[in-house]
């Protein structure tokens, strides 16, 4: 007789059981909830949510700078954390400590903050306004606490990677002639690319959902700064739930729709670095 096979957890049957009604009452019941609710609208109601100009104005600003700053933090974040793995210098482990300061730091905190550095009176702002730029209570400010709630996710997501990162593979590209720029595009870039874009999916959905820091920086300006969730609580503030519902599943429904092109270009990728390999 064929000896059976040990699990390395014993009882699959509940621990799967366990797992999916653990993700069915966290994250499915939530979210059924959600676009139940929103189904309260009718027809017209959806289109002249979706058609306000004020709506259109809050998701190109929440998505859009979504995305320019996730974008923003994979170029920034590949190169601190290739910096804190590769090298050896005073303070690095102070500076890697500070990395994970946006993870520890309210909200609140990082936005109040922000804004006194970049106001037109604050630290910086005040030598910035007159040059003509304007960071606080504008979009830029949005874009500014964007970058800084979702930097961490990409350095975190590096670091494991590049310290496993064979160096004997860059070393055989050197010797063969590559020069320093070719070893990094085709040696380095392969196999860093599915883990930068794990880190750059994590900073978006995190830019994506974020609203204690961005709403004291933004100046929450109609059709200029300001951001959706802003305005799903402000539907929740005048009692308009399904409008807020509504307006939450469309938020939903464009992060799922970008985390799915993330994940199929994340697959791409693992093939293309199979490949390369």
């Amino acid at each position: 007789m064929a000896r059976q096979r040990r699990r390395v957890l014993p009882g699959f049957g509940i621990s799967l059981g366990y797992a999916l009604t653990y993700l069915g009452l966290i994250v499915l019941l939530p979210l059924a909830a959600l676009v139940w609710k929103a189904s309260a609208l009718d027809v017209d109601g959806w289109l002249q949510l979706l058609s306000a100009p004020r709506t259109l104005a809050a998701l190109k600003l929440s998505f859009g700078g979504a995305l320019i700053a996730a974008l923003f933090n994979a170029v920034a974040g590949l190169l601190v954390a290739w910096v804190l793995v590769r090298y050896r210098f005073p303070g690095r482990r102070l500076i890697d400590a500070l990395v994970d300061l946006p993870f520890a730091l309210p909200t609140a905190v990082a936005g109040i903050a922000l804004t006194a550095i970049y106001a037109p009176n604050g630290w910086l702002g005040q030598y910035l306004l007159p040059l003509g730029i304007k960071i606080a209570y504008a979009p830029a400010g949005v874009l500014v606490a964007m970058i800084f709630v979702g930097f961490p996710y990409v350095v975190r997501t590096l670091q494991p990677v590049l310290e496993t990162l064979d160096r004997d593979v860059e070393e055989a590209a050197e010797s063969l002639g590559a020069t320093r720029l070719q070893t990094f595009v085709r040696v380095i870039v392969p196999a860093l690319l599915p883990t930068l874009l794990t880190g750059f999916a994590l900073a978006l959905a995190r830019a994506v959902g974020e609203y204690g820091s961005v709403i004291f920086i933004a100046g929450n300006i109609p059709l200029r700064s300001e951001i959706a969730p802003l305005l799903i609580v402000q539907k929740l503030e005048q009692f308009d739930y399904a409008g807020a519902a509504a307006l939450g599943t469309v938020m939903l429904g464009f992060s799922l729709l970008l985390l799915v092109a993330i994940a199929l270009l994340q697959r791409w990728s693992g093939r293309w670095a199979e490949r390369g390999a």
